[in-house]
């Protein structure tokens, strides 16, 4: 009887081994006996590219050529029997995309070169300093963790550098913006030396957000005026320090006069002074500063918030130092399910500018909800060209949880914006089907649960914020709804009071040329197309303009009537992503089925919640019934968001 159960034991073991947790990402290559792969010698990044090869390349032999007349250092030549780059971390790149069309059963094609659009291609932790992360949501940093230690630490890190540089990506901001001053002692730095040794051979260089008022905080002047001769040679010191120690180093991130965080208006400076000081420190050892533009409520308070950003700085167009980028948000509010783009991209015209998406689901279920944002970025990229950007920053959704992104879907989020750094004009479908088959495997049904993917960013929108409406979520954790947010101890832009306006004349911000006039620092024609309420599309109606409960739309629905069927229509749609999870459930291991599944019953508890608690809200305005009217609509895989389909 023992012997049997020893057996028994012993037969179970490998099953118990397999079990699945998620923490492989889409790294998931078959091992291969011996790969033959003949290349140059070289440094420690192409070591890496050998080595992953040899690990998991099944073809035949396989040719890595180093070629100084190609001209960019991240691209590559792969043809399916040789992969051909200037440069070290080429190879790499083209050694995951080898992999990656093998573990798709893809055809190379034909061998035609391949580079990314973006030069820098980077994540933005919001990591403290004491292992929390802000708006994180899978778990603590990797970075500044007190439970990781030695080996273990270095092997984490190295594991997201693998992960960062299969899609691409090639620079991390360590540490959140609002940013603790003693990351710049020389405690921290030694930390951020030892991560960015980690990093280097990968190809990914290490940024700092920093405080701005830094100097004068930890008691090295008296003063942090970007113009004092002390504060300047203080940072100038502290960045020859910093290069030291990690000679290739990339920049400073700065949130400024923002939220509360100190900036060059404290010494009655503009933020051209403020960036220039820091760049001027930069320079000599060819670092950058990433400026942000999201700031409210300092120099222009009490105008409209989305206006703010191109109030302050149209006028700065031109007077930045050449290695100043200035970077926003995508849309000119907070990283909503649905936003217009920000118009500063319509007003800087001579500075160099980054967009900065949220990959890390603040606003779109905190890694509880199957949110895909691939859909969000490509409707960005309808009206700002990638060629106008000389950078793409994501803010990121990595924590210590044993799958890096908390739900398993978020990290599709992570690989599509890697992917999209690389290449803006992929589809999000593509995109969505390739890291399904990387994920799950070849067999699942990745054409149903990519439909599923890509139609996720709009149902979120139907049941939390459909036709415009925008900054409903509750004080502070932003989970939840509350339309009847208001404190009067708050900034009136923290309050959801002030954005949906509700009345018994209707709902919605008038943005429009009786309005605050923010239709104004948009280019035509989208100027005249929000302006005008005939015009604007419904998906932004609420956004620009006050309109009545009854107003008709052009589907001949009444606005109140419509407002209800999407918020049914958003729950609906979860309800379908149930029934197709649960289709697909032999093909998918259990232990991630499981999570899923279970996410997927939070996702619709809160989908009702959302349309219970806005429709009874704004009934009391309305005075109308709550109508059930939903409809079996499609979503397009790629949402159309305007009427013009005009070249930005």
């Amino acid at each position: 009887m023992k012997q049997t159960i020893l057996s028994l034991l012993i037969a179970f073991c490998p099953l118990l081994s397999q079990a699945e947790d998620g923490h492989a990402l889409w790294l998931r290559y078959k091992p291969c006996n011996k790969a033959n792969i003949i290349a140059p010698q070289g440094g420690p990044t192409l070591q890496l590219a050998i080595d992953e090869l040899q690990r998991y390349w099944q073809g035949p032999a396989l040719k890595l050529i180093l070629n100084p007349n190609l001209k960019d250092d991240d691209g590559f030549i792969y043809d399916g029997d040789s992969i051909c780059a200037h440069s070290e971390i080429g190879l790499l790149y083209g050694a995951y995309e080898a992999l990656r069309i093998q573990a798709q059963e893809a055809d190379p094609g034909l061998g035609g070169y391949t580079a990314p659009k973006f030069p820098r291609r980077i994540l933005d932790h919001w990591d403290n300093l004491d292992g929390t992360i802000e708006r994180g949501y899978a778990g603590r940093s990797i970075f500044f963790s007190a439970h990781l230690k030695g080996q273990a630490w270095a092997n984490r890190i190295k594991e997201y550098a693998r992960a960062n540089a299969s899609i691409g990506l090639n620079g991390s901001v360590l540490n959140n913006v609002n940013a603790a001053p003693k990351v710049l002692t020389a405690e921290y730095i030694d930390t951020v030396c030892m991560i960015a040794n980690v990093l280097r051979p990968y190809g990914i260089r290490v940024y700092l957000s920093v405080n701005f008022g830094s100097p004068k905080a930890l008691g090295y002047t008296k003063t942090a005026d970007p113009l004092d001769k002390g504060v300047i040679k203080w940072w100038r010191e502290k960045a020859n320090e910093i290069y030291k120690r990690i000679p290739d180093f990339g920049g400073f991130l700065v949130k400024a006069n923002s939220e509360g965080q100190p900036g060059p208006f404290d010494y009655g400076r503009t933020h051209a002074d403020g960036a220039n000081m820091l760049a001027d420190a930069l320079a000599p050892h060819g670092g950058i500063v990433m400026w942000r533009s999201f700031v409210y409520g300092a120099k222009h308070k009490g105008e409209d918030r989305v206006k703010q950003a191109v109030s302050e700085f149209k006028d700065l167009d031109g007077l930045f130092r050449s290695n100043v980028i200035l970077q926003s948000k995508n849309g000119p509010l907070d990283f909503q399910p649905r936003e217009p783009y920000a118009p500063i991209f319509d007003n800087m015209n001579k500075t160099p500018q980054a967009v900065e998406f949220q990959i890390t689901q603040e606003y779109t279920g905190q890694s509880k909800h199957l949110v895909y944002l691939a859909p969000m970025w490509k409707e960005f990229f309808h009206f700002v060209s990638p060629d106008s950007l000389k950078a793409i920053a994501g803010v990121s959704n990595v924590g210590d949880d044993t799958n890096w992104c908390g739900h398993p879907f978020s990290q599709a989020n992570w690989y599509a914006f890697g992917r999209l750094a690389w290449n803006p004009s992929l589809s999000s479908d593509f995109i969505a089907q390739e890291w399904i088959g990387q994920t799950f495997g070849n067999e699942v049904d990745s054409y149903a649960l990519a439909d599923m993917m890509t139609t996720s960013r709009e149902a979120c929108v139907d049941y939390m914020m459909p036709l415009g409406l925008h900054h409903l979520f509750a004080f502070d954790h932003h989970y939840g709804p509350e339309p009847n947010g208001f404190k009067a101890e708050y900034p009136l832009e923290w309050c959801p009071v002030y954005y949906h306006k509700a009345n018994k004349d209707g709902i919605g911000f008038d943005r429009s040329s009786t309005g605050t006039n923010a239709v104004s620092q948009y280019r035509e024609p989208y100027r005249s197309l929000y302006n005008d309420l005939k015009t604007c599309p419904d998906e932004y109606l609420l956004w620009f303009h006050h309109v009545p409960w009854d107003y008709k739309l052009r589907n001949g629905d009444t606005l109140w009537d419509e407002l209800c069927a999407l918020y049914y229509r958003g729950i609906e749609q979860v309800i379908s992503y149930q029934k197709l999870w649960n289709k697909v459930r032999p093909q998918i291991d259990r232990e991630r089925w499981e999570h899923v599944n279970t996410l997927l019953g939070v996702q619709l508890e809160n989908a009702k919640q959302w349309r219970d608690t806005i429709l009874r809200y704004f009934q009391q305005f309305s005075k109308l019934p709550i109508k059930y009217a939903y409809t079996d609509i499609a979503y397009p895989t790629e949402p159309s968001v305007s009427t013009i389909n005009d070249k930005p």
